[in-house]
């Protein structure tokens, strides 16, 4: 999960300058120091201040609102680490177009921001954050994960569990309260930090009993986290519930939605439940996020890749019947299923493109007003599936890749506030092409895998294998 050690060299050798002793006595002072009373942990690299402000936060825009477009999510590996130059070449593309970029606290990247209580890490953070503000991003924090200690595990700067099953634990209720701490930590540190998601698909909140989501305890958790962030800041702005919007086949009849189904297939009608128990419950809310993906729990694209994104369209429309003028964000959107190691290697960069910009204009029809990628980067190597840009580990990478160009000329022609218009599309192209448009651009999309001649708002023109068109009006 990235970077969660700490660099000790320097302090071990300024201790044995001090101290003058051996390699067995600085052991032994280094854990008299660095370790709470009670067991609580070592302390070592970590700070009583983690609501310091770091840096030099960015200036928001004033116009700043809780929609904040199309963007991305860091993941384990991103551009903050690596060759200067490819680091640079990176914010540079990214500075052309303001996207907003997503962070998790814990996680995905980031260290464990308290490994004891009140007793902070914020280092792989902060340099997350700096990397936003580098590239003229907008922001954004997900509040997830949970430090070892809030869960059941051990408290301590090296006991940090890195497993996927111990991150992706919720915290226990009796740590509630201290996980809304946390919250409003970041809150001060990060003051340019405007949206916050609470936490991550339900990790962690499942009732076994029961066999659906322990909707009551994330609802529980979300209210905490929210009045924290609100006493902080008032103009904060938060949201959840994010959940995943799984689906089955559509000839599925158990434990699905009756409703909400179609060719792709049916709903899941846990999440929905999960949904509308959060709507109800929840104090407030500045905007609503989902996830999912566009093919089915097992992986099957209903009736194919594309016509499969029209559930992207039917959940969206389902949440914004139900969540009147608030914002609705997609956190994640899967158009194309992973092999066994969650790697998607299968498909040809064009075909890669067209799909998800399918995906694109089905969560943009359907009323949602933000999206956000998930894939910026591989670690090291010249392959590189569906990555933003090439891996920032030589001085030649940061490259940007098909996809950023797909995602940032997306965010760049449908900002938050377009009005979307109809297009005259011919009739025999209806079935070949999705089409996305406002008063200045149109978004065209061949989901063939040949050559066409299509006519779009009363002009025709050739079209490549999943060919991804712009046109100006």
């Amino acid at each position: 999960m990235g970077r969660h050690g700490w660099n000790s060299g320097a302090r071990w050798w300024r201790l044995t300058a001090l101290l003058g002793v051996g390699a067995a006595a600085l052991a032994l002072v280094l854990t008299l120091i660095n370790t709470l009373p009670g067991g609580g942990g070592s302390t070592a690299g970590t700070s009583r201040d983690g609501d310091k402000v770091h840096g030099t936060p960015a200036v928001p825009p004033k116009d700043l609102g809780p929609d904040v477009g199309w963007g991305f999510t860091h993941t384990q590996f991103s551009a903050d680490e690596g060759s200067g130059k490819a680091t640079e070449r990176v914010e540079g593309q990214l500075s052309k177009t303001a996207m907003p970029q997503i962070q998790h606290i814990m996680g995905w990247g980031a260290g464990n921001p308290e490994p004891v209580k009140g007793r902070y890490d914020f280092e792989d953070m902060d340099r997350r954050i700096d990397f936003v503000r580098a590239s003229g991003g907008i922001p954004v924090v997900t509040l997830c994960c949970a430090p070892d200690w809030m869960k059941g595990g051990k408290s301590g700067a090296d006991n940090t569990n890195w497993s996927q099953d111990a991150l992706e634990t919720a915290p226990d209720p009796e740590h509630f309260e201290d996980y809304a701490g946390l919250a409003a930590t970041v809150a001060k540190r990060y003051p340019d930090v405007r949206h916050f998601i609470v936490w991550n698909e339900f990790k962690g909140f499942w009732n076994n009993a029961e066999a659906r989501w322990d909707y009551e305890g994330y609802t529980k958790l979300y209210n905490l986290v929210y009045k924290a962030l609100k006493k902080v800041d008032e103009d904060i702005m938060v949201g959840g519930p994010y959940l995943v919007m799984d689906s089955f086949d559509p000839r599925q009849e158990y434990g699905v939605s009756r409703s909400l189904r179609g060719p792709w297939g049916a709903m899941d009608q846990r999440p929905l439940d999960a949904f509308d128990y959060w709507n109800k419950n929840k104090v407030g809310a500045d905007f609503v996020v989902v996830d999912g993906s566009s093919y089915t729990e097992d992986d099957e694209m209903l009736p194919d890749e594309f016509q499969a994104t029209d559930k992207l369209t039917a959940v969206s429309r389902w949440v914004r019947e139900r969540i009147g003028d608030l914002p609705l964000w997609w956190a994640e959107y899967y158009v194309e299923p992973g092999d066994a190691n969650d790697e998607r290697e299968g498909w040809s960069e064009t075909r890669r493109s067209a799909v998800h910009a399918a995906g694109l204009i089905a969560m943009a029809r359907g009323g949602a007003t933000s999206g956000f990628y998930w894939n910026p980067e591989n670690e090291k190597g010249p392959d590189c599936a569906g990555c933003l840009w090439s891996p920032t580990d030589t001085s030649d990478g940061g490259r940007a890749l098909p996809m950023l160009g797909l995602l940032s000329r997306f965010s760049k022609e449908f900002p938050p506030g377009t009005t979307y218009e109809s297009v005259s599309v011919a009739d025999d192209d209806k079935p070949n092409v999705r089409v996305l448009s406002d008063d200045k651009a149109v978004l065209v999309v061949n989901t063939l895998d040949r050559s066409i001649s299509a006519e779009v708002d009363g002009r025709r023109f050739e079209m490549g294998a999943y060919e991804v068109k712009w046109l100006r009006r």
